[in-house]
């Protein structure tokens, strides 16, 4: 493509004209951007993407002949994208309200069942309402700037989200990075913005590269100290962290001390698309009027407010399901620790296995794929340089012989490959 472009443009022109200029200058960006991604092979870090045949599970079919892969990287924490009742609220939806409203929210993009989640989530975190967003990246994205202005302050953990530092980005606030999780570091920091109208500390509940939890107590007792409103983003805790699954701020008692969060639909809850901010009503009146990514993005699709009303009636109905992640984290946790191989986080889903070299978490996550087991090496730039490691994901879903395999599989590679002795 690039090069018929490019020939084009110069079969086309004299060599002064500016059809040649332009013509120079995609070649000039293709040399460019290939060495780029040269640069990015040649360091280890190029993901590939492993094209799946069949739906979303703990047992997958890739495109190649690849059947009875037992996936161990998805956000499907709970197993209810396949579920059965999910996907005929799904389909229900489909039929009933159309493909999609061709729209934005506040001109002709609202339909009954937008609103009913909107509450139905309200209530599932006990907040007073509710906004839907095309995904917790565009929630993110949005609410900083909306809420934040110059005279305001807002401290971050370094290790949050890159959608919660992109949107921090776009707001005027005073920024404030504080060190991953050290209360002292956020207590001197919220010192400094004593001076700002308004301080809102931001974090992750848990954070998906580590699975680690936010100490949310100790940040609770912070902001109540100097004054400040609470951020969490819930992505990875959504549904199963706490004892109905509402996440790190129930797990660690201070639900009436967050002010505000920002969760996915697209991970425990159905695993389709979609986001939200819960939070005072006053909050997300505010959002409705001025946050971008909600004024300027058509509004979900009807089959996947469906998938995930039907996964919050199956959270509130029962905490089973929720309740079912515990033990199945921990014998992997433990087997594998006691492998020899060293396991980040604690006590959640997201099981880091940490190898530190690029090269070894990517060539040992294809090997484990050769061997049936379907993981996926993180390297820099996602996670820091010297901090590669393969990121295995626990679901509900999951059978103790699949995590039986799971381990053993892992066993053999990491000798093979010198990451054990």
């Amino acid at each position: 493509m690039w090069r018929g472009a490019v020939g084009r443009l110069l079969r086309g022109s004299g060599a002064g004209s500016p059809r040649a200029a332009s013509g120079s200058a995609v070649a000039q960006l293709r040399r460019r951007l290939e060495s780029e991604l040269e640069d990015i092979r040649g360091a280890g870090t190029w993901k590939s993407e492993r094209i799946i045949s069949s739906r979303q599970g703990p047992h997958l079919r890739l495109e190649g002949g690849g059947a009875g892969i037992l996936n161990f990287c998805a956000n499907n924490y709970l197993g209810l994208s396949s579920h059965p009742e999910v996907i005929r609220a799904s389909v229900e939806a489909l039929e009933k309200f159309g493909a999609g409203l061709s729209s934005v929210r506040f001109i002709c993009g609202t339909q009954s069942i937008h609103k009913d989640l909107e509450e139905k989530i309200a209530r599932f975190h006990q907040r007073e309402d509710a906004i839907l967003y095309a995904s917790c990246f565009d929630a993110n994205a949005g609410i900083f700037e909306a809420l934040l202005t110059p005279e305001d302050a807002v401290l971050s953990d370094e290790l949050n989200h890159a959608s919660i530092i992109d949107g921090i980005r776009l707001c005027k606030a005073n920024k404030y990075r504080y060190k991953h999780m050290d209360m002292q570091d956020l207590e001197a920091k919220l010192q400094d913005a004593q001076k700002h109208r308004l301080r809102l500390v931001a974090t992750d509940g848990a954070f998906s590269m580590d699975g680690d939890i936010a100490p949310l107590r100790e940040i609770c007792q912070l902001a109540q100290k100097y004054g400040a409103l609470v951020f969490i983003d819930e992505c990875h805790a959504t549904g199963f962290l706490g004892p109905n699954g509402r996440g790190t701020d129930e797990l660690l008692g201070v639900m009436d001390k967050v002010t505000i969060v920002n969760s996915t639909l697209g991970k425990a809850l159905g695993g389709a698309a979609g986001g939200y901010t819960t939070g005072p009503k006053p909050l997300i009146d505010l959002l409705r009027q001025r946050s971008r990514p909600y004024l300027f993005s058509n509004s979900l699709p009807p089959a996947v407010v469906g998938c995930a009303s039907k996964a919050l009636d199956l959270l509130m109905e029962s905490n089973a399901i929720a309740q079912s992640m515990a033990a199945k984290t921990q014998r992997f946790r433990s087997k594998m620790t006691a492998a020899g191989f060293t396991i980040s986080g604690k006590d959640h889903p997201i099981c880091p296995v940490m190898l530190g070299d690029a090269r070894l978490a990517a060539v040992m996550a294809e090997d484990m794929l050769n061997r049936g087991i379907y993981v996926i090496g993180f390297s820099y730039p996602v996670v820091p340089k010297g901090k590669a490691r393969i990121r295995v994901q626990i679901s509900a879903v999951h059978s103790d012989e699949d995590i039986d395999r799971c381990v053993d599989a892992f066993t053999q590679v990491g000798r093979k490959h010198g990451a054990l002795p």
